[in-house]
């Protein structure tokens, strides 16, 4: 059945879930998470709508305001040119938040896209250096509209703003983030505080050895436990030679709290996914043209990391990316007895961890964590979960601990997810039953699992959109 874009408005449980544990919010947790890079089957024929991770969390250098961050484009290399990767103009990219835990989004931001191609007759992307947005000799502009959408209401927060070209070169875009990356930042005043918002290429922050987890779950630094032994080896970062395209956008708490006081809702904690969305007929003309028409379709959904990449099964990954989080008591079997957590004993010998149903897991993936970042009314969903009253530990997300709440960081991954969270490490620890929810299994290796990367490859910006620009192709 095909899905309109407008919600329907209702509450959904999961039946017969127990939620096991309370959790006081200055205990230390750690939990999982992920990249759903080519994450589901249809998904990876149409890259430009892929979801490739979702970030929330307080800015680290303005914490009176929640950022909120979605990337497109999985594994983007750099040097794509003449045809340099963009947002796709047929698509709608949306961040959504539900303000009162019911799992339905309550306040939704949505970018459209315009490209215009300034001189048909040539194959250059750029007809010389490109120093502004407004360059004449940028061939290929891309503009976007930034709309929200509360309750019944629907305003433009603003339009016609620049997306920054592709990071070409030294030639052609000397100087990239001085130059353009910075200058795509946009501030738009409100009477709760200003709205930062951008759109454009930057550099993959997710950091990951795909190529050893792939390989039947391999982790290099324990090469030599696994059931099919080999040397160890450090990580190797799959991801240190990609961009993606990101939209972000930096919202005042207040405004938030506002919001938030219109449902009535006494809590500080808000649930966050993205999504995309396509048109359900695409038209081709005799002359070439494509045209667009009937309801908007989901085709792509990313909120808590790694459900679907590893806990949803491949014959249910494109339905999951074609529902809504109301609709995630489907999936609730394989949240309570995921799939890779029984692979862990099987590919390490002698590892044990907790028997299903894992509570634990659905407390993490779907509720949030009581006393921390669990709202006061939820229904069980997919989502990133933040408490934006609790504030960042340091200002330079760069400085900021990669294991957060494992570390004793209340502002760390799962509440919300910052760009450092050094997520693989903390998803293997939780699957292998390694935190305080299963105290008898959070002893060595369970709690000290690792991919053996632990970081980006690039550091973060010290300022909104805090991540890095993108790579150039110059340079790869």
């Amino acid at each position: 059945m095909q899905r309109t874009f407008r919600r329907g408005w209702g509450r959904a449980t999961l039946g017969g879930l127990a939620l096991g544990g309370t959790l006081a919010a200055g205990f230390s947790l750690q939990t999982a998470g992920g990249s759903s890079h080519r994450e589901a089957p249809l998904i990876t024929e149409d890259p430009v709508v892929d979801n490739t991770d979702t970030y929330a969390f307080v800015s680290p250098d303005d914490p009176d305001s929640v950022t909120l961050l979605a990337n497109w484009i999985p594994l983007e290399a750099p040097a794509g040119g003449p045809n340099f990767h963009r947002f796709g103009d047929d698509a709608l990219y949306e961040i959504n938040i539900d303000l009162n835990g019911d799992a339905v989004d309550d306040l939704r931001y949505q970018w459209r896209f315009a490209t215009k191609i300034m001189n048909p007759d040539t194959f250059l992307y750029n007809s010389g250096p490109v120093t502004a947005l407004d360059d004449p000799d940028l061939n290929v502009v891309q503009t976007y509209t930034v709309t929200e959408l509360f309750a019944d209401q629907r305003r433009v927060v603003a339009e016609g703003l620049a997306v920054p070209p592709a990071n070409i070169g030294p030639r052609s875009t000397p100087d990239y983030e001085d130059n353009l990356g910075s200058a795509g930042v946009s501030t738009v005043g409100t009477e709760y505080g200003d709205i930062e918002l951008f759109a454009g290429p930057r550099k993959d922050p997710f950091f990951v050895d795909l190529g050893a987890v792939f390989d039947l779950a391999g982790l290099r630094p324990l090469n030599e436990a696994h059931a099919i032994p080999l040397g160890a080896e450090e990580g190797i970062d799959s991801l240190a030679g990609y961009n993606v395209h990101s939209v972000a956008i930096k919202l005042p708490i207040a405004y938030l709290g506002h919001l938030k006081d219109l449902y009535g809702v006494q809590d500080s904690v808000i649930g966050v996914y993205s999504s995309t969305y396509r048109q359900s007929t695409r038209v081709l003309g005799h002359d070439g043209s494509v045209t667009h028409d009937g309801g908007w379709v989901s085709v792509s959904r990313l909120g808590m990391p790694l459900v679907n990449e590893v806990v949803v099964p491949l014959g249910s990954k494109d339905a999951f990316n074609a529902s809504y989080p109301i609709d995630d008591a489907q999936f609730a079997a394989k949240v309570l007895d995921p799939e890779v957590a029984r692979l862990i004993p099987a590919l390490y010998p002698g590892v044990q961890v907790p028997p299903a149903p894992r509570n634990d897991i659905a407390t993490i993936f779907l509720t949030g964590i009581p006393g921390l970042n669990q709202p006061d009314s939820v229904a069980p969903s997919e989502m990133i979960r933040l408490n934006y009253d609790i504030k960042p530990t340091v200002s330079d997300p760069n400085e900021q601990d990669r294991l957060g709440l494992l570390a004793g960081e209340q502002d760390g991954f799962p509440n919300g997810r910052r760009l450092g969270d050094d997520v693989v490490d903390i998803e293997l620890r939780a699957l292998a039953g390694g935190t305080p929810f299963t105290p008898a299994f959070n002893v060595a290796p369970n709690n000290a699992l690792t991919d053996g990367v632990d970081g980006s490859s690039v550091p973060f910006l010290d300022r909104f959109p805090y991540v890095a620009p993108p790579l150039a192709g110059y340079d790869s």
